[in-house]
């Protein structure tokens, strides 16, 4: 379980063939002294599994499905990436409940950056627009953000100037590509009350039933 609190963006110094997809080395500086194998690690929004271990970059192992599912299988050499260790028992909780499961993916549509604020608009996977709720959580790139607004098939988060500098999400241009983790208790929420609605209507009684009302 990650927060979507970036601790440091990581830098992809190699990327190889492995037998189910790709091994990726990302150097991660001090930290990886802090890691050990075995570890799950949030990768720019994808839980990895850290294989190896250099003084100063980690390797993780990367299957197909992840690289076709996520932005990492277009990720290329000197790409930055966001970098989260998983949550311990009794740290704070200072973003919200990240799974890093890729939910799908978004295109940068717009950017306004003004002196006042920055603005990124993105165009998302239609199988996410139930899970996309107005002031709702939303991790991109692994980046736990509110949503600004919604449209039917865009959203906007503001960045505020921390988040600008320590993510790569100010590198971010129109047309690029990110992941996109919608927020869990959405999710099921919207799953259960899918699944109480189909063939007979939610009702009060149906609500209580399932411990909603």
């Amino acid at each position: 379980m990650f927060t979507g609190i970036v601790e440091k963006v990581g830098t992809i110094d190699g990327v190889a063939p492995a037998p189910e997809g790709k091994r990726l080395r990302i150097g991660v500086g001090s930290m990886a002294r802090l890691c050990k194998t075995g570890e799950s690690i949030c990768v720019s929004g994808v839980c990895l599994t850290v294989c190896g271990i250099h003084e100063t970059a980690l390797e993780f192992d990367v299957v197909r499905e992840t690289l076709e599912k996520s932005t990492l299988g277009s990720r290329r050499i000197h790409d930055g990436v966001n970098i989260e260790r998983s949550m311990r028992v009794g740290d704070r909780f200072d973003g919200h409940f990240v799974q890093g499961h890729v939910d799908g993916t978004a295109v940068v549509e717009r950017v306004v950056s003004t002196p006042a604020e920055h603005l990124l608009w993105f165009r998302h996977d239609s199988h996410l627009t139930p899970y996309l709720i107005p002031k709702g959580s939303v991790a991109v790139d692994g980046v736990s953000l509110t949503i600004a607004d919604l449209r039917k098939r865009a959203f906007s988060v503001a960045l505020i100037p921390t988040t600008l500098e320590r993510t790569t999400l100010s590198k971010l241009t129109t047309g690029d590509r990110v992941n996109i983790e919608t927020d869990v208790i959405t999710r099921t929420i919207v799953h259960r009350m899918s699944a109480m609605g189909s063939g007979r209507g939610i009702t009060l009684d149906t609500l209580q039933q399932a411990g909603f009302a």
